[in-house]
């Protein structure tokens, strides 16, 4: 028998819900840590009094007493654990594991026993329920009856408000009425919140941002009161889980963090943290509403009747005296800029990130708190809008997950330097290692095969190789027309015209003027296949392609084209680096063989004819193009410099030898240069100040007598 025994998935009732955790025996203490909220409950083995193995509705479990009355009970055991935990009993605590047998007769008639902070319903000494009087909000009384209320959790689907119990009237022995007796004895243990006596200290103002306003905070021994001027929240201190004290990153305020299991509530809203905000620079002087004596006794020195110093020291000093818990600060992280937190976005509101030494914490809208043991991995994410920013995800063991949007990019090494040192499991790792950039991205996408892309990359290889450089000739021959020579040069002049009536007249939206369209380049002539050449070779992955691509149709029987493809990416993707360096060997063998046989059938006249023919075809094509591009010269000097014939002076004579091609074309350049000669001379008029609107005999064919 070792020295302790460990037990997971052990469940235990908190307020109507079941919890699991880790339970623990051991020779000094037992111990059970919940996988909800990381709370330990420790029970030292000398207060240990009593223990019963039960058969309960999660399998078996073990009722603990202590003898300050104190009742733990435990469910989730299997049958075989109960002699191992027998004897470990018997061998370190001297306490027998006594079977004890639940009553499931169904009678509702029975006797009610007070033991410790339990109450039990027994039928002929077999217990049929018992309730935890902790889980008590409120007992009322009648006439006859006691009825008891039980606090609500959120977690639990279906909740008990309310259980009734009928007292007979009998007088007891002292004369006292059994109904008051059973009330008392019940609310002697209930979590019933009385505000009895003076508060032991008073905080006036505090600003709070969770809930949000300005409070007023009444510490009393046993609970919390916070009073504002719309709500007043009532908080025992053994609703607090944790305490959290944490710099701004302005290095002038105070953030003070009470965690709560069970939240506070307002309505539907539910709060588990309870945010104050301080200022460093302000001071206070308290004096404790009680003796000096009483101080030293009950907080052992924790508190002195008289304290003084900046106000969130004072609180927090208080607040850790009465909870009796450790304040969490933050560990040795230091980001980008020396503070302790790193700025970034949760839900679309901007808060502060803490590393701490066992989690993280988010403050402050909404607040998250996550405990290294319950994070499953961690993921650092490109930014969605901008590539200065990273986002960190943090993926947990009940599968939430939080994103930590717009971290700025400068703070990504420290991070994952903490990260990394406390062993977290990063989902992305390999991709972080391998960076070479200084922001610490890359693309998995990088990593994939591609055979497609491969191959043709190969093949344009082998295509320089064999065809050079030539196809770059005969572009810097042709001239090309500037259609806009004039016109920019009079807009130029009409710029500065324009400028001196700024201040006369508003601005005019410019006329748009049609461009001619550039004449289109002779597209390139398609390479001529010579027959007769050797074929390329094959790189190494088509190679392995054509030697397995049986053996893939014979393990896939009906797969398609494509499917072949993309299942060969894949296996290709997965060969070793030894079969892969086989295949370059065999590609790089075949492409020597075809250099060569390329070299031979150049020397023996191979090729020549197509490359004669292909030269004179380019040649041909310049000659055009330079003849084709002078003759549009000279049409167009001379249509210019010609008068101008409208529609209505094209003779029938002149159009009738002609095809109706011809026709339409030259109507068309017609019009396309009254066009432009109306423009530059409306420009010109315009200029020198006299233009003068059209006679109302010309106007219709849009002509005036200065053309």
């Amino acid at each position: 028998m070792g020295d302790t025994l460990e037990f997971n998935n052990i469940h235990t009732e908190v307020k109507g819900s079941w919890n699991d955790g880790r339970l623990r025996f051991g020779k000094q203490s037992v111990v059970y840590k919940s996988h909800k909220t990381g709370k330990v409950d420790s029970i030292p083995a000398p207060e240990l009094s009593a223990a019963q193995w039960r058969r309960v509705c999660l399998g078996h479990g073990i009722k603990l007493a202590t003898g300050s009355g104190d009742v733990y009970r435990y469910d989730g055991f299997r049958d075989t654990d109960f002699e191992k935990i027998s004897v470990f009993f018997k061998a370190n605590y001297k306490v027998e594991l006594a079977e004890k047998d639940m009553c499931v007769k169904g009678w509702n008639w029975g006797t009610a026993k007070f033991t410790g902070s339990l109450l039990s319903f027994d039928v002929s000494d077999s217990p049929v329920f018992e309730i935890p009087l902790s889980s008590v909000s409120q007992c009322a009384t009648g006439k006859n009856e006691v009825t008891v209320e039980f606090h609500q959790n959120d977690d639990a689907e279906v909740s008990l408000m309310e259980v009734r119990f009928y007292v007979p009237p009998n007088t007891g022995d002292d004369g006292s009425d059994p109904v008051e007796a059973f009330a008392q004895n019940v609310l002697s243990k209930a979590d019933v919140i009385q505000a009895t006596g003076d508060a032991v200290c008073i905080f006036k103002e505090l600003q709070c941002l969770t809930p949000r306003g300005r409070y007023d905070i009444r510490i009393y021994p046993s609970f919390l009161h916070l009073h504002g001027k719309t709500f007043d929240y009532k908080i025992p201190y053994t609703t607090v889980l944790r305490l959290f004290l944490l710099p701004h990153k302005d290095q002038r305020q105070m953030f003070f963090v009470i965690s709560l299991d069970p939240p506070i509530k307002q309505g539907q809203t539910r709060y588990h943290f309870l945010i104050l905000l301080f200022s460093k620079d302000e001071e206070l002087s308290l004096a404790l509403n009680m003796s000096e004596d009483e101080v030293q006794k009950r907080y052992e020195g924790k508190l002195s009747k008289n304290m003084s110093g900046p106000l969130y020291e004072i609180v927090s000093r208080v607040m850790k005296a009465l909870v009796n818990r450790k304040i969490t600060v933050p560990g040795n992280f230091k980001g980008h800029s020396g503070s302790q937190c790193i700025t970034c976005a949760y839900k679309a509101s901007s808060g502060l990130v803490y590393p701490l030494e066992r989690g993280f914490i988010y403050v402050h809208k909404p607040p998250v708190h996550l405990r290294f043991e319950e994070i499953s991995c961690v993921n650092f994410a490109r930014g969605t809008t901008t590539t200065r920013s990273f986002d960190f995800e943090i993926e947990t063991k009940q599968n939430n997950q939080y994103t930590f949007s717009n971290i700025e990019r400068e703070e990504y090494g420290k991070l994952f330097d903490f990260v990394n040192a406390k062993k977290l499991n990063i989902k992305n790792r390999g991709f972080k290692e391998g960076m070479k950039g200084a922001d610490g991205y890359s693309d998995s996408d990088e990593d994939q095969h591609d055979a497609y892309l491969e191959r043709m990359k190969e093949e344009g290889k082998i295509r320089e190789e064999g065809d050079g450089s030539d196809g770059s000739e005969g572009d810097s021959g042709t001239d090309t027309y500037d259609s806009n020579a004039s016109e920019s040069d009079s807009e130029a002049d009409d710029a500065d015209s324009e400028d001196e009536g700024k201040k006369k007249k508003p601005e005019k939206k410019p006329k748009k003027v049609v461009k001619e369209k550039k004449e289109r380049k002779p597209r390139k002539e398609k390479k001529v296949k010579d027959p007769g050449a050797p074929k390329r070779p094959m790189s190494a992955y088509m190679l392995w392609l054509n030697a397995n691509r049986e053996q893939i149709k014979s393990e896939n029987p009906g797969i398609s084209v494509t499917e072949i493809s993309k299942k060969a990416g894949e296996m290709w993707k997965q060969l070793g680096k030894d079969r892969k360096e086989e295949w370059d060997r065999k590609a790089e063998e075949a492409k020597k063989q075809y250099e060569k046989a390329m070299k031979q059938y150049r020397e023996s006249g191979g090729g020549a004819a197509a490359s004669v023919t292909k030269e004179k075809k380019k040649k041909g094509g310049k000659v055009e193009a330079k003849k084709k591009t002078g003759g549009e010269k000279e049409t167009k000097k001379e249509s210019v410099n010609e008068s101008f014939k409208s529609k209505e002076f094209i003779s029938s004579e002149e159009s009738s030898s002609e095809s109706e091609y011809d026709r339409g074309s030259k109507l068309k350049s017609y019009l396309h240069l009254h066009h432009l000669t109306c423009s530059m001379c409306h420009r010109l008029l315009r200029r020198k100040r006299k233009l003068r609107p059209h006679p109302p005999a010309q106007r219709s064919r849009g002509l005036t007598d200065d053309h």
